[in-house]
């Protein structure tokens, strides 16, 4: 932080001079770049913003019209302030036309009443910017240091956010795309209070551009994110405008989250790593065509081609101490819940060994990898003769017996290519997000009917379903938000009614003419027709796809 013109006029090189402020007096929180000596009148176009200017008047014209201009330049030029020596060009006071343009300019204006080397002038106020420049300096390489050891022991989002506060002083958040905190350190502060009504909140600040500052709720907001895939939000919550040091704090920890998301890895063997991998590689489409990701697998000792596959995930119950709502990336109302990640993943990676021993055991050649922070993946080609209903059972006999731990197993249905891999494991992603909640102990667990709240349920983490959500529904929401409305309600109750305006009416309990008033409404805040089926099913979808957000 910069020293203002107040703390120059507190230096002692200053007060010797026995300075008397004559016009500015409101400004003198201005912070001083430099100190420049200059006598001739024509100095501004030599300063680049931000000095405090020293000068005898010598050189100042006497015309009253040009001291005005002399001031208006150097208030243009963005000048700290004026100084004036008396004594040799002005002797007891400034003319009035100097005093009167540095008032109306809002420039600091300053008599020296003594005669004053402005060289000790100089030599203080810059030994001091030096001095915090140097602070400002070892704070930085400490700052590198200490998130760059975060980043290498691949630290938690808790972790990070603790040393934020540590530096700052600050509360600290992390919240996801959908405005949901997914850690947060209260830096000593009532966390209930910190995280009340904070969807609401939050949809209300949007400032611009990837790290800014917004006034009316006091937060420092830098966008988290990295190739171009932004997933989050930190905030730090200030009680007045950041310094630069604050600024620097969030971006290097947001550099620090964005790292750790793209390094995290579970603890798992070898194998399981490259297995997971060639997965991946298939769901992401990372591989050029399926015959390379067949010849990776089969350079792992698995066959894909000329055989039926069978996608499947495996999941920790609750029980397991593997929280669903944790796991699947729901709120965390405090930093405790990300405090037990390691331990989850450990299981996580136990789990997926066990796996694949039960696999080895079944004769059964699979890649098994983790596909997530809740989820093992495997790829089973099924050997000749061999149902699928009969190696899942297999398997999960043998995997109950290696796996002491509660778990649900899901399968999506048989392909015939790698191409179709992907469809296979969506079909048991969404059938294991949906059984684990509700287990009813079966060997394993096929697709049922699921329809769109259970894709919608799978993709709720996808940043890509929460921009959908909030490009469809953000107006929406920061207008109930604002307002304390309730149009959601209406939107939902009116799609729910099947755009049956008279039953929506009577479900609202409102009257006809109210709730077709609220319907226009509807229609001018989101920019839509809701006659329009198009719209109402995006809308309907978007609202769906809230709820999972929400639950």
């Amino acid at each position: 932080m910069l020293p203002t013109v107040a703390d120059v006029l507190a230096l002692e090189a200053v007060r010797r001079g026995s300075p008397c402020v004559v016009a500015g007096g409101d400004r003198l929180d201005t912070p001083v770049r430099w100190v420049h000596v200059g006598e001739i009148s024509d100095i501004a176009h030599l300063l680049r913003g931000g000095e405090l200017v020293l000068t005898t008047g010598v050189a100042l014209p006497d015309e009253p019209g040009k001291l005005a201009d002399y001031i208006a330049e150097l208030a243009a030029v963005g000048a700290s302030g004026l100084v004036v020596e008396l004594g040799r060009r002005f002797v007891r006071e400034l003319p009035r036309a100097v005093v009167k343009a540095a008032e109306e300019h809002g420039l600091p204006l300053v008599t020296l009443a003594r005669e004053t080397p402005f060289v000790q002038i100089t030599e203080s106020v810059h030994a001091r910017i030096i001095d915090i420049q140097l602070q400002e300096l070892r704070a930085s390489e400490q700052l590198h240091e200490v998130f760059t050891q975060l980043s290498v022991e691949g630290a938690s989002p808790a972790e990070v956010l603790a040393q934020v506060t540590r530096f700052s002083g600050r509360p600290a958040l992390l919240e996801n795309l959908a405005h949901q905190v997914l850690a947060c350190d209260s830096a000593g502060t009532d966390t209930g209070a910190l995280l009340a009504g904070w969807e609401t909140r939050s949809r209300a600040v949007a400032p611009q551009g990837r790290t800014a500052y917004d006034d009316t709720s006091g937060w420092l907001v830098t966008t988290v994110g990295a190739r171009g895939q932004d997933w989050g939000r930190l905030i730090l919550l200030c009680d007045g405008p950041p310094g630069p040091r604050d600024t620097v704090l969030a971006e290097r920890a947001a550099t620090t989250l964005a790292l750790g998301r793209l390094l995290e890895r579970h603890q798992e063997s070898l194998e399981r790593q490259a297995h997971g991998t060639i997965i991946t590689g298939i769901l992401t489409h990372a591989y050029s065509d399926p015959d390379e990701a067949a010849a990776r697998a089969r350079a792992v000792g698995v066959p894909l081609t000329g055989r039926k596959l069978v996608c499947a995930v495996v999941r920790p119950t609750p029980a397991t101490g593997t929280g669903v709502g944790t796991a699947a990336g729901t709120s965390i109302g405090t930093a405790t819940g990300t405090g037990t990640a390691l331990g989850e993943q450990a299981q996580l990676g136990e789990l997926a060994e066990a796996v694949a021993a039960a696999c080895r055991d079944s004769r059964l050649p699979a890649l098994v990898g983790a596909l997530d922070q809740s989820r093992v993946g495997v790829l089973l080609p099924l050997p000749p003769r061999v149902t699928a209903e009969a190696a899942l059972s297999q398997l999960a006999d043998r995997l109950r017996t290696a796996f002491g731990a509660p778990f649900v197993l899901a399968a999506g249905s048989e392909v015939d290519s790698v191409r179709d891999v992907r469809r296979s494991f969506l079909e048991a992603e969404q059938v294991a997000d949906v059984a684990v909640r509700q287990p009813d102990g079966r060997p394993f667990y096929r697709l049922p009917d699921l329809r769109l709240r259970g894709l919608l349920h799978l993709l709720r983490d996808d940043a890509r379903l929460q921009t959908f959500a909030e490009r469809e529904l953000g107006p929406l929401l920061a207008h109930d938000a604002q307002r304390h409305g309730d149009l959601t309600r209406i939107l939902r109750i009116y799609l729910d009614a099947g755009r049956n305006k008279a039953v929506a009416a009577q479900r609202a309990h409102l009257s006809r003419p109210a709730f077709y008033d609220r319907l226009r409404r509807l229609e001018r805040i989101l920019d839509t027709d809701l006659d329009d089926v198009e719209s109402c099913l995006s809308l309907h979808i978007a609202l769906l796809a809230l709820e999972s957000f929400r639950r």
